[in-house]
């Protein structure tokens, strides 16, 4: 996590869409935010969010209606994208039916917040060439807000994971805010090895097929150019799951599936031996601070992490809605 001032946004109030862990909770509430509603599926995620946030999810998001969801300031959400099965046929937020995004825009439609803030994969920008993420932009924009979208790497705000997501941000036609700036990628040095823990509850791979291909030093290359993964070895055929990569670099994409013997996490040289990252780590990666209750079970951590957002990017967009507010 990044500084922030916490009064900044203490008076506004948000709902938590697909809130998995709390991410954007998270965000949200180190400016003062207060979040009144939440929904997650998943129950095992749910957990974890009553567990450090004290509240309890609603579930299934279609199963809610839009009416017994708290007025709000801020509408956020990290939402699963599906294929849309009309795209382009400038049908409103008809066009989205059958998708989860359309329970987004059910909500937006009924509420009318002032800001939406919503995360997904960097493919969005590109899925059925361009045509769904326009669909998004356009069902938005016909319920009256202006949208502006941006792909970020989480390794450019200060945390050693090449995580790069696509970011929307709208604002409602009533707030008369034109433009939009995402911030500035801050670049600071920082590598794996940074976040790494004394002594890790990690899996440790012992394996006859390990294959060492390239030594490195932090003397190779300027460190200004050193926050991306250093692959250095690879186990099997090197597939997915399969490559080694080396500390002073930066982590691969957590993911929340995924093969082989890394898998979730990616495979490090640290201290000698090759192991897949704790989840600790795997927090510390996604800018979770220490405090945060991690679940007991590993599978489940392992998941949680890799489906959750990177919270300094999240921060960094969130004090650019300020500016967008003119809140002081």
């Amino acid at each position: 996590m990044i500084s922030v001032d916490k009064k900044k946004l203490s008076q506004y109030t948000f709902i938590d869409l697909f809130a998995g862990i709390g991410g954007f909770h998270l965000a949200l509430s180190s400016f003062g935010a207060k979040c009144v509603f939440a929904s997650e599926w998943d129950k095992y995620a749910a957990e974890t969010y009553t567990h450090n946030f004290g509240i309890k999810p609603f579930g299934d998001i279609t199963t809610i209606n839009e009416t017994d969801i708290p007025r709000h300031d801020i509408l956020c959400g990290g939402f699963p994208c599906q294929a849309f099965s009309i795209a382009g046929k400038q049908k409103g937020f008809d066009d989205t039916r059958g998708t989860l995004f359309f329970d987004i825009a059910r909500i937006v439609n009924y509420h009318q917040p002032k800001v939406l803030f919503l995360e997904n994969v960097k493919n969005l920008s590109n899925h059925d060439h361009g045509k769904t993420l326009n669909v998004i932009i356009n069902t938005l924009q016909n319920l009256g807000y202006v949208v502006f979208t941006q792909v970020l790497n989480a390794s450019r705000f200060g945390l050693p994971q090449n995580r790069e997501r696509l970011y929307i941000v709208a604002f409602h036609q009533r707030l008369k805010i034109s433009t939009f700036h995402f911030p500035v990628p801050i670049n600071p040095k920082i590598c794996l090895e940074d976040i790494l823990e004394n002594n890790p509850k990690a899996k440790v791979i012992e394996r006859d097929d390990i294959e060492i291909y390239r030594q490195y030093s932090s003397q190779e290359e300027p460190l200004a150019i050193i926050n991306r993964p250093i692959q250095i070895g690879k186990v099997n055929k090197g597939g997915q799951g399969e490559r080694i990569y080396h500390p002073l670099g930066h982590a691969i994409t957590l993911s929340a599936h995924g093969g082989g013997v890394g898998a979730k996490t990616g495979l490090y040289l640290i201290d000698g031996k090759i192991r897949k990252l704790s989840p600790r780590e795997c927090a510390r990666v996604q800018g979770f601070p220490d405090s945060f209750i991690i679940h007991p079970t590993d599978t489940q951590a392992y998941k949680q992490f890799g489906n959750s957002v990177s919270i300094n990017v999240l921060q960094s967009i969130i004090i650019e809605i300020q500016n967008a507010l003119n809140y002081e």
